[in-house]
């Protein structure tokens, strides 16, 4: 009877060893997969303790390769953009069109500009438009138009580039928050000099990173529209115009010419006035040589 307890309490033992040897073994596992995934950060904590003196930092330090990576879900990313031209008989009904459409569906209009030329009056607007209304904006502008010059609409999917910059930035995190960790435990300047190193190259990455990720968020949840809409000058109006038009314009420009070339004048007075004396002394020199030369002979 006195012998089995002592068997049961072996028996204890022995389960719950091989227990945590399968767990020690497991963890060794990711540790090991993410060391292969995030090897350059390992290898600079170990580049950066290669003193043999820094034994417990060595130790602390090998702790970052148990950082865990975690999948990150997230819906498709779709970055839109078009452009469109086409010929219009209105231009002011056209662009009210467009105006109705941008408050309809909260857009905003960032650039309109106005060209007219020999052969045609024209208006260029650049428009954001929310992601989700796009294709409802493009619909409401189209009513009307014969036929477009140009309709290109593109579609690029960042939805890989966008869970991998996210994913970095979790992990230069998990990475920066372990740094500081090993900064507090830090006894000797060498050391804190060589982990704030580290810490000052994974925040500059972090902030670049972040930078990326609010540029896709914006293209992402702000499509971009460029409209050029136009109407054809007629014949007789064209000659009208260009000669009138043509006429002015020489007028004014040489009368521009004129000024431009006095005004750039005053501005080399110095050397306009050192020229001139130059050439008064080297002219009288010239004519006292002369007339010395016509007394000798």
């Amino acid at each position: 009877m006195k012998t089995l307890p002592i068997f049961f309490y072996v028996f204890v033992f022995l389960f719950v060893s091989c227990k945590q040897a399968d767990a020690e073994a497991v963890a060794d596992k990711d540790m090991v997969i993410y060391a292969a995934a995030d090897s350059t950060a390992v290898e600079a904590v170990d580049t950066a303790v290669a003193d043999e003196s820094y034994n417990e930092y060595k130790v602390a330090a090998a702790s970052l390769k148990s950082i865990p990576k975690e999948e990150v879900s997230i819906e498709t990313k779709i970055i839109k953009s078009g452009n469109l031209r086409f010929q219009t008989d209105d231009l002011e009904q056209t662009y009210s069109q467009i105006q109705s459409a941008v408050k309809k569906y909260k857009a905003l209009i960032k650039n309109d500009s106005q060209e007219n030329n020999d052969y045609q009056f024209s208006r260029a607007v650049n428009i954001r438009i929310p992601n989700q209304h796009f294709d409802k904006f493009i619909a409401d502008i189209s009513k009307g138009v014969k036929y477009f010059d140009i309709k290109d609409i593109t579609s690029q999917d960042v939805t890989e580039e966008y869970i991998d910059v996210a994913s970095r930035i979790k992990t230069k995190k998990v990475l920066e928050q372990r740094y500081l960790e090993l900064l507090k435990k830090a006894n000797k300047v060498s050391e804190m000099l060589e982990i704030e190193g580290q810490l000052s190259e994974i925040r500059e990455e972090i902030e670049a990173k972040e930078g990326r990720l609010r540029y896709l968020q914006n293209k992402v949840s702000m499509s971009t529209l460029d409209i050029t809409f136009y109407k054809p000058i007629a014949q007789g109006q064209k000659a009208t115009v260009s000669y009138g038009g043509r006429i002015g314009n020489a007028i004014i420009s040489g009368f521009n010419s004129i000024s431009n070339f006095f005004i750039g004048l005053l501005g080399i007075w110095p050397v306009i006035v050192t020229l001139v004396v130059v050439f008064i002394l080297i002219r009288k020199r010239f004519k006292r040589k002369n007339k010395k030369d016509v007394i000798e002979n």
